[in-house]
């Protein structure tokens, strides 16, 4: 038991590390590029300069594979889709800083500006699909959670109020406060403000209910006061854990189903925004190396 919740653990610290490394280090690489005076080492038409280009060019054809593997299960001897997907995280990283690295942190010509412009709105575009996939997939437990394993969680919570049956009126009370500052509101930009706020409004109703806990412990023990007072604490206890366990199931719930709309339209956009960065990026290495 203790091997398996080290192993929990360190796969749940590996998962935090990771992104925050990379951050890290592509965030100082960048930065050092931009203030480096790139002009007196490298030169976009030869050389180291010219090469980098390249080969960011073709990282970033390469993406395609990723695509071609999910839609295509003759590919499988390519490796499993996750491995490609990570492959394809990466490439979408350091294709981009390559590229920059041949330009030189500077515009030039306008068919490179328009590739390169592509490019930087490509990328951004793949790091805020990251951060939706990461969300859709967050992990609890060495697990990965799927709208139907959430959705069963909520149920199963939702069933096991045995332990606050002689509280009345409570239920109802944590109903109303999870509809309040939970469930998710129907218009598109409220929604998205509900998303950002979500760590506060838990906060809030976590509160809420602790207060609503006290007050309906009080009214059954003046009412049963020789069988509630006794166990008033254990009650109390009791209902706060179910209502904890009730309020963050609904909040991953909710965070699921807008993270999963947030991700189709992410979706949608990312690859129109691809291709025109092929093209783009065609267009600009026969203008560099014809005329």
């Amino acid at each position: 038991m203790n091997t398996l919740a080290a192993n929990v653990a360190h796969a749940k610290s590996r998962r935090i590390r990771w992104p925050l490394v990379w951050t890290l280090v592509f965030g100082g690489v960048l930065a050092w590029g931009s203030h480096a005076h790139l002009e007196r080492y490298i030169t976009p038409q030869r050389g180291l300069g010219y090469w980098l280009g390249i080969v960011g060019g073709s990282m970033m054809v390469l993406l395609l594979i990723y695509s071609a593997r999910k839609r295509a299960a003759w590919l499988r001897w390519l490796g499993g889709i996750p491995l490609w997907f990570e492959i394809h995280m990466t490439l979408g990283l350091v294709g981009p800083t390559l590229i920059l690295f041949h330009a030189g942190f500077k515009l030039g010509a306008t068919n490179s500006n328009v590739a390169l412009i592509c490019m930087l709105i490509v990328a951004g575009s793949g790091v805020i699909g990251r951060y939706f996939y990461t969300r859709l997939h967050a992990h609890m437990d060495g697990n990965e959670d799927t709208f139907e394993q959430l959705k069963k969680v909520g149920d199963r919570i939702r069933t096991q109020t045995t332990s606050i049956t002689f509280l009345p009126g409570l239920l109802d009370a944590i109903e109303e406060i999870e509809l309040r500052w939970i469930e998710p509101p129907k218009d598109p930009i409220r929604r998205t403000a509900h998303l950002l706020s979500g760590a506060p409004r838990l906060a809030l109703a976590r509160w809420q209910v602790r207060r609503a806990i006290d007050r309906a412990v009080q009214a059954a023990a003046r009412k049963n006061s020789a069988v509630i007072a006794r166990h008033a604490a254990r009650l109390a206890q009791a209902a706060q854990r179910y209502a904890e366990r009730r309020l963050e199931a609904g909040r991953r719930l909710a965070e699921y189903r807008t993270y999963a709309r947030l991700f189709s339209f992410w979706h949608v956009l990312h690859i129109p925004l691809f291709f025109m960065l092929l093209i783009a990026g065609i267009v600009h290495v026969i203008a560099a190396n014809v005329y």
